[in-house]
């Protein structure tokens, strides 16, 4: 290691993607020196909605780097059912962490949003220039409202303070580390319990909430570990060539989607469960379709390199193995 590696925090390592990212750079050493010395705080020793242990934090560790991975996240029915808790934890942390990244004059951040922030009708595929230009989806705008609001304030003290601060928007994230949680989980993680929990209790049928019509992206987080840091080393003036200073975020996506009727046949295989599935549309679909545009990072040199299949694969073999270690 050099005499000055370059200190990378990781916000939300203990998230599924901020794990992943934290995966990917110890594995890989990547930093703009080639060393460097990874920052980490749970939840416990370091409250990200507390605006003065952020501050104190920063004035402390002053990092060179920081990934923005951490945030308030869940599925449809989490959404709905804790919306003011989505909106305000959110912006309380995105906003601690950029703006005292600002003041400890940190080089580089990477706040991490979502797909969600386009619009519900959005045309397909979404591309970048989609966002704000229609209503959101009802069930999770909250969220999206924060994470839009992260987006624009990177923005906005790139314009004002000339910092380099970037945003990324993954399309739905699924893979190790995921929250198999029955009431807070998204569709991935809930369909592999729910098909494994079936298969154990060798059940007849599994009901799958909505009409199995609405098609989404997927993305396993693995993949965008790798994504988030080549975004983040892009040399500045290949990053800011191919973003707009009022629409900087870049989409991070697989580039193809499949039907939520797809996706369960596909996990049912994989997970080896024999039954029926039936769809219940009498519950939410959420946007008839979510596909990203990622011509943009395509065209920079990046590509998603996990199948849907692979990826499936891989993160039931890792639930199995959380499973047994909860038995025992």
């Amino acid at each position: 290691m050099s005499a000055n590696p370059e200190k990378i925090f990781i916000a939300g390592h203990n998230g599924m993607v901020g794990s992943a990212i934290q995966r990917f750079l110890e594995a890989n050493s990547l930093g703009q020196n080639g060393s460097i010395q990874l920052v980490t705080r749970s939840r416990a020793e370091l409250d990200l909605t507390n605006q003065q242990a952020v501050a104190d934090f920063f004035q402390s560790e002053k990092p060179d780097q920081v990934y923005l991975a951490a945030a308030k996240v869940g599925g449809i029915l989490s959404n709905n059912t804790y919306p003011a808790d989505f909106i305000y934890q959110n912006l309380v942390i995105q906003t601690n962490i950029i703006h005292q990244a600002y003041v400890s004059r940190t080089q580089k951040l990477l706040f991490l949003g979502s797909s969600c922030i386009y619009p519900r009708l959005a045309e397909q595929p979404m591309q970048e220039t989609a966002l704000l230009s229609g209503p959101l989806e009802p069930t999770n705008e909250p969220y999206a409202v924060a994470k839009i609001a992260g987006i624009k304030m990177c923005e906005s003290y790139n314009r004002q303070y000339g910092t380099d601060f970037r945003s990324a928007m993954p399309t739905n994230v699924y893979g190790i580390g995921d929250n198999f949680h029955p009431e807070n989980s998204h569709v991935v993680a809930a369909l592999m319990s729910r098909f494994h929990q079936a298969k154990v209790d060798n059940q007849s049928t599994v009901t799958v909430w909505g009409s199995g019509k609405p098609r989404r992206e997927f993305i396993n987080v693995d993949d965008l570990a790798t994504a988030a840091v080549f975004v983040m080393n892009l040399p500045k003036s290949v990053h800011d060539k191919s973003v707009d200073q009022m629409n900087a975020h870049i989409n991070i996506g697989a580039g193809v989607d499949v039907s939520i009727a797809q996706l369960a046949k596909i996990i049912s295989n994989v997970v080896g469960y024999q039954g029926q599935v039936v769809f219940d549309a009498s519950k939410p679909d959420g946007a008839p379709r979510k596909l990203l545009d990622v011509s943009k990072l395509t065209q920079l040199g990046w590509q998603a390199a996990i199948s849907l299949e692979q990826g499936l694969a891989r993160t039931y073999q890792w639930y199995q193995q959380q499973a047994s270690v909860r038995v025992v």
